[in-house]
């Protein structure tokens, strides 16, 4: 038998043949998404549909294992891409294969597939981790949590990094499936619904299903042992609230205020559409810090928010937070208003609810509070720079904007344009301005102007009332409003409201000592 002898060169050629052509034009994607604010957050060149996390933890030494498993797209031709990690990796395979990865920086973990990724094919992506949580800080911080039973991860804007390997940024949304293995005893909790429990050898396991896409902040952990309680709404839906035993003193108010979720949710069906996810609930778990967060189906809530007794308005603002924030969520991190000033303006319709001051007393009275000088009226909620995300100018500036809109355009547009809003941009993302476009649409007036004094211009606006109607009259009066007046008294909801302030001042973490500044 005679051997075909092939010239180098011709078999040179033959391989260019059968080399995809995106092996040719793949580059590295970008180590982060682009946010100004955060450059480190997100990674560029994919995204991700579905993370499926199989994981066990044990409290005594704080050891997490994990098996994070990613559903991706490329979005280019990718030779390389980053995921944020902050734990340490043992091994990651690429559509089955092994990969090659290195760590840089506090949370950049670069992924060198064997093959390169086309653009528009998914792709697989499993990564084996441990480690121990508490270990790792960024900036002498951290969002993971040792309790006296067990841990908590929950923080904004960044969470996952200290529990599983992400594209963390709000801009890729995904699906969850969150499997956790605790010592018999413990309990675990998540996001959305519990599909089944299971135990083994003295472990219990416990399986979490979050159906619709969640930015990854909002993905949470608990561990420990907790009194839980379960209910449906009328519609069927299934309720999940659970407190740690170990509250203390505040355990009396935080159930008597967590308990009154289906009762909140369904007012806020009323005001902000249908309840837009698989789940509803809330959790209490006995951290030290004193912020609370809209993670996605079921809101963290600390102790400390109860320290003065109950308070339902903590569980009005996480509440909203799942329409505005969680089902739409920001574009960029400049736009928290989007999230807060919504969330905050909920409370204020609560109140009005109540029969504990209106709106526009509420308003009046937050604007009367701020003299001019105030530092507050420099913070511009449109735009408030990393270091005032979460300022008190982005929550009450930022809901006095939204009472300014409420009476420029009267209530029949206003609530429809609350309503609306919702519904048009959900599970998707927004910028300010894509509000600001929507509410032009319905109300059918030019308010831009409006916006640009409320949100992004420093110093103290001028604040109107409406114009009262005349007797008989329909719709909004045309006569000019009147110059807001002083308020004569303090608007009986003004302490409850003004107790939630910290709900997300993260300064503290989740731990005593660290501060987030993010």
């Amino acid at each position: 038998m005679r051997r075909k002898v092939i010239a180098p060169s011709v078999l040179a050629a033959s391989l260019l043949l059968v080399i995809p052509a995106s092996a040719a034009t793949a580059v590295p994607g970008a180590p982060g998404i682009g946010d100004p604010y955060y450059p480190a957050s997100g990674n560029g060149g994919y995204d991700v549909s579905h993370y499926d996390l199989r994981l066990q933890y044990q409290p005594k030494t704080d050891l997490l294992e994990g098996t994070a498993t990613l559903l991706t797209t490329a979005k280019q031709d990718l030779s390389r891409f980053n995921l944020d990690f902050g734990l340490q990796v043992s091994e990651i395979r690429v559509n089955g294969v092994k990969a090659k990865f290195a760590k840089t920086g506090t949370q950049e973990l670069e992924v060198t597939p064997a093959t390169a990724l086309q653009k528009n094919k998914q792709a697989s992506v499993v990564v084996k981790y441990a480690g121990k949580p508490s270990e790792f800080k960024v900036d002498g911080w951290s969002a993971w949590a040792r309790t006296p039973d067990g841990a908590v991860a929950a923080q904004e804007p960044d969470s996952a990094i200290w529990w599983f390997p992400s594209n963390d940024h709000p801009l890729d949304k995904a699906t969850f499936d969150v499997s956790i293995n605790v010592p018999d005893g413990l309990q675990a909790i998540s996001n959305g619904v519990l599909q089944s429990q299971s135990s083994k050898l003295g472990w219990t396991r416990y399986n979490w299903r979050s159906n619709k896409p969640q930015a990854t902040y909002l993905a949470t952990l608990a561990i420990g042992k907790f009194d839980i309680t379960t209910d449906k709404t009328a519609s069927g839906l299934p309720v999940l609230n659970a407190y740690s035993v170990d509250l203390g003193d505040n355990a009396g108010a935080a159930r008597a205020s967590v308990e009154r979720t289906t009762e909140v949710a369904e007012w806020l069906e009323g005001v902000f559409g249908p309840y837009p996810f698989n789940a509803l609930g809330g959790y209490v778990p006995n951290v030290p810090s004193g912020f609370a967060l809209e993670t996605q189906t079921r809101p963290f809530y600390s102790p400390r928010q109860f320290a003065n007794g109950a308070n339902v308005q903590v569980v009005v603002h996480e509440l909203a937070h799942q329409w505005y924030g969680d089902s739409v969520s920001v574009d960029g991190w400049k736009d928290i208003w989007i999230n807060e000033g919504f969330a905050r303006y909920s409370q204020w319709l609560w109140s009005e609810k109540e029969g504990e001051g209106t709106a526009q007393e509420l308003a009046d009275w937050t604007y009367a509070n701020r003299p001019a000088e105030d530092p507050f009226w420099q913070v511009k909620p449109g735009d408030p720079g990393a270091d005032k995300q979460f300022d008190a100018a982005v929550y009450d500036r930022g809901a006095i904007a939204v009472q300014a809109l409420r009476n420029e355009v009267g209530d029949e547009k206003f609530f429809k344009i609350l309503k609306g809003w919702p519904t048009e941009r959900a599970y998707g993302n927004a910028k300010v301005g894509d509000f600001v476009r929507y509410a032009e649409r319905v109300s059918g007036k030019p308010l831009a102007n409006l916006f640009e004094t409320w949100l992004y211009t420093p110093g103290k606006p001028a604040f109107s009332a409406p114009a009262a109607k005349a007797p008989g009259a329909t719709g909004r009066s045309l006569a000019a409003p009147a110059p807001a007046a002083a308020p004569k008294a303090e608007p009986k909801s003004w302490k409850k409201i003004a107790a939630t302030n910290s709900v997300h001042d993260t300064e503290q973490g989740l731990t005593q000592g660290h501060g987030h500044g993010r």
